[in-house]
């Protein structure tokens, strides 16, 4: 009777297997480097552009909401269903505060004015 071989051992595998393993490694390796250095910073520049821009669109609502709710409550109870007064008092404030920040500009290099 011819000896069979174990079951329970394994044999060494041939050069072949080795050689598709090591390539099979290499790809690997190699697709982790791209998705480490490439693929990971865009998808964070993604994701900031894209929260950016939501918290950009929900300030604005909530801007304009709260201009809204500033003409209204002074319509109401400042100026007695003048609207026009409310108007003008809150477009003086806004018009103040641009003038503010307009003189605290800085001058630009280079410019003679």
């Amino acid at each position: 009777m011819a000896q069979d071989s174990d079951p329970g051992s394994v044999a060494a595998p041939s050069v072949s297997e080795e050689w598709s393993n090591r390539a099979v490694d290499a790809v690997e390796q190699v697709v982790d480097v791209v998705h480490d250095r490439v693929l990971r910073p865009a998808l964070i520049a993604g994701r900031a552009l894209v929260f950016g821009v939501v918290i950009s669109v929900v300030a604005l609502v909530v801007l304009v909401l709260l201009a809204v709710a500033v003409v209204r409550l002074l319509d109401v109870y400042a100026f007695g269903g003048r609207v026009w007064a409310s108007d003008a008092l809150f477009g003086a404030v806004l018009c103040g505060g641009g003038f503010v920040v307009w003189s605290l500009r800085t001058k630009r290099r280079g410019s003679d004015h």
